[in-house]
C-alpha cells in the first residue's frame, strides 16, 4: 500500500472518530497534549502518528488501537476509500483548475455520504452515455480553455522567445523547409516523407515520430502549410522538453491528461508561431473597422500565413477575446461525407453558455440550415474542391440570440472523400456592436435557425439496427491504425 493512502485513511477515520464524539480539534489536543496543528496535519492525511501517539489517540477517543490502524472502513467511508485507492483523482487535472487534492480530500470527508452518492451518480451517467477516458480528458481540457478564454500567455511567450532565440522573422510567412531544418540540426530529427504512402489503411494519419530514433513520418500528400504546421508542433514538444506526449498526429489514443494537455499546448504553439499574434492582431483591428464586409480581404488575411484556414480560425479564438474582450464565441469544424446523411462534429470550443444548438454525445442537434451544415450540402452538390467561404448571421428564435458566423468549407486534405466545415461565430451583443463596424451590412445575410435531429450513431450494437454503429466502427478501425502504428514504430526503431 502506497504510505499516502494510509496517511489518508488514518486521517480520514480520526477525523469521522473525532466528529462523531463531538469534540473539536482543540478538545482533542487539550485531551491528548498533542499540539492542533500537528493534529490537524494528521487528519488532512500528510503526517502519520508513531504508535505510542496512536495509542495515546485510541485511548482518549475510547476506541481499540487496532481499529484505528485498520485500513477496514465502515460503509460510510468506504466509497472515500475506493476513489482514493483506485488514484481517480489523479486521472483529474485538478491542479491545472486551481485545486488542490487536499480540499477535494476535505470535501469528500466532510459529507462522504453525500459525495459517494454524487460520484456514483457521475458515473452511472458515464457508464450509461459510454463516456470514455479520452472523452472525459478532452471535456477537461475544454474546460480548461473556457476558463482561461482560450488564451495562454505562457506559450505566447514562449513562442517569442524562440523566434528570438532562432532568428525566425515573424513578420514574413513561414516555410517549412525553415523550421525543418531546426529540427535536423538543433533536436537531431530525421525527416521520412515515403514511408506512410503505402499505408492505404491508415488514410489520416498525417504523421508518426519514432522516439527511439527520433525519426518523423509525415504523409507525402500534405501540403506546405500542414507540413509546417506539424514541424512547429514538434519544435514544441523538443522546446518546451514535454515529456509526456504523442506519437501520432491526429491522436489515436491518450494515455494520461498530461499527454492531451502537452498536445494541445504544442498546438497552440504552433498556431501561435505560424500566425504570430504581433501581425494578426493589428490586421483584425482594419479589417472591423470596415463599414462593409470584404470577402477578398478576409480570404486574403488568411493568405498571408503559411497555415490552413482551420489553424487560422483557431487562432482568431486566441486573439478576439483576448486582444478584443470578444468573450462570447464559438468553433465547430463538422465533417461530411458525399451520399451520407451524418454530419459529425470532430471539434469543439465554446466559450458561450447560451448556444441552443449545442451538440451532445450521442445526438447532434445542429439544425440543416445551421451555415456549416448547409456550406458542406453545397460544396458537394456543386463538387467545389476549393475554398469557399461565407458570413452570415444566424438567429435562435428559442434563445432570442443572433450570432455573426463565418464559415469555410474545402475537401478535407486527411480524407478526399470528406468535405469539412470550419465555423467561428460571435454573439451579437453591446460588445460586438462596438467592435464590428460591417454588423449592419445589409450584404450580410441572415437566417433564422430550427432544431432538426441530425443522428451521430447508435450506442447499442443489434441484428436490427436502424443506424450505423459509427462509434463502435471508429473503435475499430483506430485499433487496426495503433497496431499499423506499432509495427510501422517498431521497424524505425
Amino acid at each position: 500500500m502506497e504510505q499516502d493512502y494510509i496517511k489518508l485513511i488514518f486521517g480520514l477515520k480520526l477525523k469521522q472518530i473525532r466528529t462523531e464524539r463531538g469534540i473539536s480539534l482543540f478538545g482533542l489536543s487539550k485531551l491528548t497534549g498533542l499540539s492542533k496543528s500537528y493534529l490537524n496535519e494528521i487528519e488532512k492525511g500528510k503526517k502519520y502518528p508513531k504508535t505510542d501517539k496512536i495509542l495515546l489517540l485510541a485511548e482518549q477517543l475510547e476506541v481499540p488501537y487496532d481499529h484505528m490502524v485498520s485500513l477496514k472502513l465502515d460503509k460510510n467511508l468506504a466509497p472515500v476509500g475506493r476513489i482514493l485507492r483506485g488514484k481517480i483523482l489523479r486521472e483529474i487535472p485538478l491542479e491545472h483548475f486551481g485545486i488542490q487534492e487536499s480540499t477535494l480530500i476535505d470535501i469528500i470527508a466532510n459529507a462522504p455520504a453525500k459525495v459517494n452518492a454524487f460520484i456514483n451518480t457521475i458515473i452511472k451517467i458515464a457508464q450509461d452515455y459510454s463516456f470514455t477516458r479520452e472523452s472525459f480528458y478532452l471535456a477537461s481540457l475544454r474546460s480548461l480553455q473556457e476558463a482561461n478564454n482560450n488564451y495562454f500567455d505562457v506559450i505566447e511567450n514562449e513562442v517569442l522567445k524562440f523566434a528570438k532565440a532562432y532568428h525566425i522573422d515573424l513578420n514574413t510567412p513561414i516555410k517549412s523547409n525553415e523550421l525543418e531544418d531546426i529540427l535536423v540540426e538543433e533536436f537531431g530529427y530525421t525527416i521520412n516523407k515515403t514511408a506512410l504512402d503505402d499505408q492505404s489503411h491508415i488514410e489520416g494519419l498525417r504523421s508518426i515520430f519514432v522516439p527511439k530514433t527520433k525519426t518523423l513520418l509525415i504523409s507525402s500528400h500534405l501540403d506546405d502549410p500542414q507540413c509546417t504546421f506539424i514541424y512547429a508542433k514538434e519544435i514544441a514538444f523538443n522546446y518546451l522538453n514535454y515529456k509526456e506526449r504523442l506519437y501520432t498526429f491526429s491522436w489515436i489514443k491518450f494515455d494520461n491528461f498530461d499527454q492531451v494537455l502537452n498536445n494541445f499546448y504544442a498546438s497552440y504553439f504552433a498556431g501561435a508561431l505560424l500566425i504570430p499574434k504581433i501581425t494578426l492582431s493589428s490586421k483584425i483591428k482594419q479589417l472591423l473597422e470596415q463599414s462593409t464586409f470584404n470577402t477578398k480581404d478576409f480570404l486574403n488575411l488568411i493568405e498571408n500565413y503559411n497555415a490552413s484556414s482551420e489553424t487560422f480560425y483557431q487562432r482568431l479564438t486566441n486573439i478576439l477575446p483576448k486582444d478584443y474582450n470578444l468573450l462570447n464565441l464559438f468553433f465547430i469544424r463538422f465533417s461530411h461525407q458525399k451520399g451520407n446523411n451524418n454530419y459529425h462534429i470532430e471539434k469543439e470550443l465554446h466559450l458561450i453558455n447560451n448556444l441552443s444548438e449545442k451538440e451532445d454525445e450521442t445526438k447532434e442537434l445542429f439544425c440543416r440550415r445551421w451555415v456549416g451544415v448547409s456550406s458542406l450540402n453545397k460544396a458537394i452538390t456543386r463538387k467545389k474542391n476549393n475554398h469557399t467561404f461565407r458570413v452570415n448571421v444566424l438567429s435562435h428564435p428559442k434563445n432570442k440570440c443572433r450570432y455573426l458566423v463565418f464559415t469555410s468549407t474545402t475537401i478535407d486534405e486527411n480524407n478526399k472523400n470528406h468535405h469539412k466545415s470550419i465555423c467561428l461565430g460571435l454573439l451579437i451583443d453591446k460588445q460586438l456592436e462596438r467592435k464590428v463596424a460591417f454588423l449592419e451590412d445589409s450584404a450580410i445575410k441572415e437566417s433564422e435557425v430550427n432544431l432538426e435531429k441530425i443522428k451521430n450513431y447508435s450506442i447499442f450494437d443489434s441484428q436490427n439496427r436502424i443506424e450505423q454503429p459509427i462509434a463502435l466502427e471508429q473503435l475499430t478501425k483506430n485499433k487496426a491504425i495503433e497496431n499499423t502504428v506499432n509495427a510501422i514504430t517498431d521497424k524505425f526503431s
